[in-house]
């Protein structure tokens, strides 16, 4: 089973605004808004969601696919994430683009201006998961991105018989209801937090208990409460990593989905499945930033019995092709 990763690619540029914006903003002037902050630093960092959840698969030592568009400012991200294990090869770049890139603006008090400039992913719905290579045996990853994109997938996946993975999370205020339902009721297995399980559910007129149980499998996620795995009508409560100290929670969710799916692609019991899961997330936010933060196969097994105990499937993380 090969692993295909669809999802957003982009740069985050992280900036601190060494004040308060509400000493800035004058309520009565709200309708001629005119603002100008000067920051005092500037980051840039890789992220989207595509390229997060493949970079923690390869330090896993899976060996993805990556399917996404990006602009011709990609060249040392794609030598970053080849170096650490994914498969760019069918990652697109569009003439004249910039890779997606979202700006976020923090005050002292965690108060955030964001803009996202999709760039080189609104084409990413040119992109065909079959021309990628994609076939029954595989699985695929729909994670954000492009609408169209997808649900272009969804439809490619269905008529193909692909299974597939659908994490629509922050993309699910622009998903029609019926692309939503249709996402997840063809899906093998639908992840997401429980804050976008309760969106899912309101938004498709169920009850968050029969959305848990709409796909074969369905992951939620729980923040420091763990997470929650259905499979077949069976629920698991997997049990979180103890984080040794939290800077940045960006990007925790996506190095849950690639723990995830490296469980499940090694038919590992759903116990372990979880918290192998739950211990990927940590890692990601203990760095600021969601592809800062690395470990040996070794680290991450002495971790797993810091946390869990003894897991015999682990002793095969290293031999696995």
């Amino acid at each position: 089973m090969r692993i295909f990763v669809t999802g957003s690619i982009a740069y985050d540029y992280i900036m601190v605004f060494p004040g308060r914006f509400r000493d800035h903003i004058l309520p009565d002037r709200m309708h001629v808004l005119s603002v100008s902050f000067l920051v005092e630093s500037m980051t840039r960092l890789r992220g989207g969601t595509g390229a997060n959840i493949a970079y923690n698969l390869g330090l896993l030592k899976e060996r993805p696919v990556l399917v996404g568009s990006v602009g011709e400012d990609f060249a040392e991200y794609r030598e970053w994430l080849e170096r650490h294990g994914v498969d760019c090869s069918v990652v697109r770049v569009v003439p004249g683009d910039h890779t997606a890139s979202c700006f976020i603006n923090t005050d002292l008090q965690d108060n955030q201006i964001t803009a996202f400039y999709p760039g080189a992913m609104a084409k990413a719905a040119e992109l065909s998961i079959l021309e990628a290579g994609a076939t029954p045996s595989d699985l695929v990853l729909i994670a954000p991105n492009d609408p169209a994109a997808m649900n272009r997938y969804v439809r490619e996946c269905v008529e193909a018989g692909i299974p597939y993975l659908y994490d629509p999370s922050m993309q699910l205020p622009r998903l029609e209801r019926d692309d939503l339902e249709k996402g997840c009721r063809s899906a093998r297995i639908v992840a997401g937090n429980d804050y976008e399980f309760g969106m899912m559910a309101e938004k498709l007129g169920v009850t968050e208990p029969e959305l848990r149980r709409i796909a074969p499998i369905t992951v939620m996620t729980r923040g420091e409460a763990g997470a929650l795995i259905t499979v077949d009508g069976e629920e698991f409560e997997i049990p979180p990593a103890k984080a040794r100290e939290v800077l940045d929670p960006t990007g925790a969710g996506d190095a849950f989905r690639a723990g995830f799916v490296v469980g499940l692609h090694r038919g590992w019991p759903w116990p372990v499945v979880g918290r192998v899961a739950a211990l990927t997330a940590v890692h990601a936010v203990e760095r600021k930033g969601p592809q800062q933060h690395t470990y040996s196969v070794d680290e991450f097994r002495a971790r797993y019995r810091e946390n869990y105990g003894d897991a015999p499937e682990l002793d095969h993380l290293r031999n696995h092709s």
